[in-house]
């Protein structure tokens, strides 16, 4: 008897949500375990030990297309937004870090704001985008946060590279588009004015 052949589009949707699965698990892992670390040597893998990790303008790598619906039903990218510097901040309405570092966040984006400084968040695994609104009402969070319910935004950044690996986890974007630091921890006020500074000042 010949083995069954499983349908293609079903072997895809299979994969598909098994890749999807294991972003959430990543990131709820970091989230619920801040003080492990991850692999070593020259992966650049860190999860969730609270490194910031600074890139010189000659190394620094383009970042990935971010684009897609936000969490109050509208559409946003990363690249609406090119010329500026971008903090996109990665954070769930259930993860206790997100919670703590929110109202810094909100007040920085806005002092920020006048040097060309553009916040982006990319709310995960809120299954339920009406969980991200709330708390985006909370804590006066007015910048946007795209929807990524299953990790498939955090999955465009490739391994190796500066990829948040983490929740929270911000990085900084240049004004041409490339990943210009990364913090693998919730950032208080403080935290973030020193890594979003002298990006900001480049010319």
């Amino acid at each position: 008897m010949s083995p069954t052949r499983v349908p293609r589009r079903s072997t895809l949707r299979g994969a598909a949500a098994l890749a999807a699965a294991a972003a959430a698990a990543l990131v709820l892992a970091a989230c619920t375990s801040s003080s492990s670390s991850g692999g070593g040597g020259n992966s650049n893998y860190v999860s969730g030990t609270g490194e910031v990790n600074v890139v010189k303008a000659a190394d620094r790598h383009k970042a990935p297309d971010l684009s897609g619906k936000t969490v109050t039903g509208g559409k946003d990218s990363l690249a609406a937004y090119k010329g500026k510097v971008v903090v996109i901040n990665i954070w769930g309405s259930w993860c206790a870090p997100c919670r703590a570092e929110a109202p810094g966040l909100a007040k920085v984006a806005k002092e920020e704001a006048p040097k060309g400084v553009q916040f982006l968040g990319i709310n995960t695994r809120d299954l339920d985008a009406s969980n991200a609104a709330r708390f985006d009402k909370t804590y006066d969070i007015t910048y946007p946060s795209l929807f990524d319910p299953y990790g498939k935004l955090i999955l465009r950044f490739p391994r190796g590279s500066l990829n948040p690996q983490s929740l929270p986890a911000t990085l900084i974007i240049d004004r041409q588009g490339r990943v210009a630091a990364r913090a693998l921890k919730a950032l208080n006020e403080d935290d973030l004015h020193k890594i979003i500074d002298p990006v900001a000042a480049e010319k």
